[in-house]
């Protein structure tokens, strides 16, 4: 497995054991990336308790999609060899805006996702979130269970030319200033985040939110400024932040990493049960103010 693709895993063993996935849920979620056989393997060997899943909740977006300061609706653009689709959101009014990246979550491209590229777009940027299920039809076509198979199945390296070809796209609208990119990422997106800050020069500042980084080799090419949000009982992808810290300073790179005490992953989503509003709000913050100091 290919470190997406064990990040995949382990959160679903992580959810299963934390009763936010079933047993089958979560057999599925772990088929979907290494197979059957394994995937009972794994979770007898990790798991220690099943509980009732809970879905994400309904919580009303913080930016409507109405909202006039703004304009947002679903994007298609050309891959490489295929067709893809996302969010894009901008503000209303005449100008040209920075261009942030959104990657969502292992479960594709959500209403959470797309009010996170409208929250951009009311801050002043030209907001993208590309659905990296788009070759295989849209998130909205797929079970909610059968996500992080979907996206693990895929090499890391389809999820970053798929944001290359998003970027390509966003600097081609009027309203776009190719000049100044950023891009934003969220979970299994945190760790694409960081894979397209080693891929894309024009990558001026990446911000991703408990992601599992690139290894050093791939520090010296990341040009972007990285402000890293990580929580503070998220042991799992926390185990990462000393080599990333260490390589990204040995290197000369721009880094800051900011952990959130006593909240869990994925604590900014307010569609899910992690959310933790004070948190949330202090960490989206932050992530402007950097966007704001190298865009």
């Amino acid at each position: 497995m290919n470190e997406l693709q064990r990040y995949l895993v382990e959160e679903a063993v992580e959810d299963y054991e934390e009763g936010r996935l079933t047993r089958r849920e979560a057999l599925k979620a772990i088929a979907g990336v290494t197979g059957a056989m394994l995937a009972t393997h794994i979770l007898e060997a990790h798991a220690q308790s099943a509980l009732a899943a809970k879905a994400p909740s309904g919580s009303a977006p913080l930016v409507a999609p109405d909202d006039p300061s703004i304009v947002a609706g679903v994007a298609e653009f050309p891959g490489e060899g295929a067709r893809l689709a996302g969010y894009l959101a901008r503000p209303s009014q005449p100008g040209r805006f920075p261009i942030v990246l959104v990657c969502h979550q292992n479960r594709g491209l959500t209403r959470h996702i797309e009010d996170v590229t409208r929250r951009l777009a009311k801050a002043g940027y030209v907001g993208l979130a590309v659905d990296l299920l788009s070759r295989e039809g849209g998130t909205a076509k797929h079970d909610f269970y059968a996500i992080p198979g979907i996206i693990g199945k895929a090499a890391p390296a389809r999820h970053v030319q798929d944001f290359q070809s998003g970027l390509a796209y966003a600097k081609s609208q009027p309203f776009a200033r190719g000049d100044r990119v950023g891009m934003v990422g969220f979970c299994v997106g945190g760790g694409v985040t960081w894979r397209v800050a080693a891929a894309v020069p024009e990558l001026r500042a990446a911000v991703p939110f408990y992601g599992v980084p690139v290894q050093e080799a791939d520090v010296p090419k990341i040009g972007a400024a990285v402000l890293a949000i990580y929580a503070g009982r998220d042991d799992r992808v926390n185990q990462n932040i000393p080599a990333i810290e260490s390589a990204m300073q040995k290197h000369g790179k721009t880094f800051r990493k900011i952990v959130y005490p006593e909240v869990n992953h994925d604590f900014h989503n307010n569609t899910g049960d992690r959310y933790n509003a004070e948190a949330a709000k202090a960490a989206w913050s932050e992530a402007l103010a950097w966007f704001g100091k190298y865009l």
